[in-house]
């Protein structure tokens, strides 16, 4: 068997092959793949030489390049377009995975040719990257655990493996009880309120399950969905509510309460071993937030004045409906309350949300405006999914910036959320072009209807773009920088930034007109949103930080906690914070909160949003004293923020950009938290 990865794409900008890949060819390619890493290691700390910069860093930050094209394609199609086999060998490889990142991360050796290069940074004569890349390095291998002794490594290997299986078995029992519970409507009526290419889309999903004549509500990953706003039938409100809900808790084949409190202890036994008090003091040092207590302080402090306003919103609702407010009544009333109190109708903006126009002149048009960067299809360049569109980016003066793929529908095949992934990363060192593709998860309506985006999804495709573009636009020597490799409550800032376009004027009078009769969407939906931009702001606050402060709980943890009941924490966790009223729930329960108890990187983590999102405020405010969408502050954007990647430190890299530490206060007033 030839196995497509043994040598690098001939593709343009080295597109991976999707084309010729086989699930079969996976398992080999990974075994060869770590097998080579290995070696490549090896030659490193069998040197008798002392350890220099160019016989140490080069060659660590070189190898692995065969196991990176395998895994990078993997993980993607088991994200994207999985299926049974990706995810039984996903079960499979993780510990192996685990395993051989342990080997590396945990050899002596190579640890100490890394201290001793620290300890002489000042000696070494290194331009600033590379003296970063030393600095990162040992970071991150002594919270590692490299320093420690070979029981204790022998211990932490174990803790890691088990940890990589728990998680992967977290976010397949998910996937599957995620399918499982789509909601099947009977009748369309049923579906009053949906805009007709909604129920299309549902009747096209019921249509390829099998389930002909039906309509299907596939479900989000949040606990809301975005057709809660408009349902006018309660019960069926309350249907999608209550299955939304029930992941993951059902006594099922997919239950995953025992994974939550298995995963959260094995962290915590980890982070004792490393020297930590809790996960969340171990993930959180090398962040840069530092302590959880820095966490806590900003949490908190948005925590009261969230619920206090969330009450307030409550208490009109109610008045809205002339009933108690339920959680699957909220979208619905305060869509009503909107319109009442400013006349807001998102589902009116829908018709002037089609999406190729969203794409080519919103989200494209505001690059090229800011960067000068263009985009053109190719449709001769294979992606991994009939749905995936694929664009080459170009500067200004026709240099090539990289490749861009879109895959916008959903699929029983791809998780849920939205996400950006690089396929291909750049590198100077290596050569490199880069390849980015941005997942979303839009319901696809019938063959020669419109894609007609919620005010919501354009909202997020901004925000995933603003990661694409991280990604396209960082430019340096070590891959270990590339794109958006840096840190993880840094990592959301961009692609915040990138938000504030989708409703500035010029790009707003691009995109959005009616699809069909070409009108430009009326001023005053523009100045009504503008106008209740802080109304609601109690929820969606409430929601997003009783989802990081539940993160932040399970993380703080002790190796020594008892803990037996997964809802019980949870509701404790809540009321102790004020975030437990039962009509505005957290936006991701335990047992479906993908972003923390799967691989996906945001454990400890989930309050990066709003940590990011104090600069991203910030620096919405430099743009609009400084003339917004102009060529000369997307340049110094791109060149101080965008272009470092994670080479640098990414507060030095916002003070090169602003002038100063970034200021509280305009996501005060963004949020009405003041």
């Amino acid at each position: 068997m030839t196995n497509p990865f043994l040598e690098p794409s001939t593709l343009p900008f080295g597109m991976p092959p999707f084309a010729d890949i086989k699930d079969e060819h996976y398992k080999p390619a990974f075994e060869t793949g770590m097998e080579d890493h290995l070696k490549e290691i090896r030659a490193i700390t069998v040197k008798r030489d002392m350890p220099t910069f160019e016989n140490t860093m080069i060659p660590l930050e070189k190898a692995g390049q065969f196991l990176e094209r395998v895994a990078t394609v993997f993980f993607n199609k088991v994200s994207a377009d999985g299926n049974d086999a990706t995810a039984e060998l996903e079960e499979e490889i993780a510990p192996l995975l685990a395993a051989h990142s342990d080997a590396i991360r945990l050899d002596s050796q190579l640890y100490w040719r890394i201290k001793t290069l620290h300890d002489q940074l000042d000696s070494l004569d290194l331009d600033a990257e590379s003296r970063y890349l030393v600095e990162r390095y040992y970071m991150e291998y002594t919270i590692a655990g490299a320093g420690l002794d070979d029981a204790e490594k022998e211990k932490l290997r174990d803790f890691n493996q088990q940890l990589s299986t728990l998680t992967t078995r977290f976010e397949k029992n998910l996937l599957a009880d995620t399918n499982d519970l789509a909601v099947v409507i009977e009748d369309a009526a049923e579906l009053a309120g949906l805009e007709p290419g909604e129920i299309s889309a549902a009747a096209e999903a019921a249509k390829e399950r099998g389930l002909d004549g039906k309509y299907l509500v596939t479900l989000v990953l949040p606990t809301g969905h975005p057709w809660l706003s408009s349902l006018t039938n309660r019960d069926v409100r309350a249907r999608i509510m209550a299955a939304s809900r029930a992941r993951g808790i059902r006594g099922n084949d997919w239950d995953n309460k025992q994974l939550v409190l298995d995963i959260a202890r094995v962290r915590a036994e980890r982070a004792k071993l490393l020297g930590f008090a809790s996960h969340a003091e171990w993930v959180i040092a090398d962040e840069t937030a530092k302590t959880p207590a820095n966490v806590a302080a900003m949490l908190d402090k948005l925590a009261v004045p969230a619920a206090r306003n969330a009450k307030e919103e409550q208490a009109d609702l109610e008045a809205q409906a002339g009933h108690a407010v339920e959680a699957h009544d909220w979208a619905f009333y305060s869509e009503k309350v909107r319109q009442a109190k400013y006349d807001v109708d998102e589902v009116a903006m829908r018709p002037y949300f089609e999406s190729e126009r969203v794409l080519k002149d919103g989200v494209f048009y505001a690059a090229t405006k800011l960067y000068g960067v263009t985009f053109t299809e190719r449709t001769d360049i294979p992606a991994y999914h009939p749905d995936v569109r694929v664009f080459e980016v170009t500067n200004e003066d026709g240099s090539p910036v990289g490749l861009y793929t879109l895959d916008l529908y959903t699929r029983d095949s791809k998780r849920g959320g939205a996400w950006m992934n690089s396929l291909i990363s750049q590198s100077e060192l290596l050569g490199h072009p880069v390849v980015v593709t941005n997942n979303l998860n839009v319901p696809k309506p019938a063959a020669g209807e419109p894609t007609l985006l919620t005010y919501d999804e354009v909202n997020t495709f901004f925000h995933e773009f603003g990661h694409a573009l991280h990604g396209l636009f960082a430019r340096v020597t070590y891959p270990k920088f590339a794109g958006t490799n840096t840190y993880r409550d840094f990592v959301e800032f961009p692609s915040q930034v990138n938000e504030m376009w989708m409703l500035w004027p010029e790009v707003l009078e691009n995109y959005a007109v009616h699809h069909l009769t070409g009108e430009p969407m009326p001023k005053e939906f523009v100045e009504k949103i503008q106008a209740s931009s802080a109304f609601n702001e109690g929820f969606a606050t409430s929601e997003y930080l009783a989802a990081a402060l539940l993160d932040q709980a399970w993380h703080n943890i002790g190796a020594d906690a008892a803990i037996a009941d997964v809802p019980a924490f949870e509701a404790a966790a809540l009321a102790k914070v004020g975030l437990d009223n039962p009509a505005t729930p957290t936006r991701y329960s335990s047992t479906y909160f993908q972003h923390v108890f799967a691989n996906s990187a945001y454990d400890a983590g989930y309050y990066s949003y709003i940590w990011s999102e104090v600069l991203d405020a910030d620096t919405v405010e430099w743009f609009k004293s400084n003339g917004g969408l102009t060529r000369e502050n997307g340049d110094r954007f791109r060149s101080r923020l965008l272009g470092v990647g994670g080479s640098k430190d990414p507060l030095e890299a916002f003070r090169d950009f602003r002038g100063r530490d970034a200021d509280i206060q305009p996501l005060l007033d963004r949020r009405g938290l003041n």
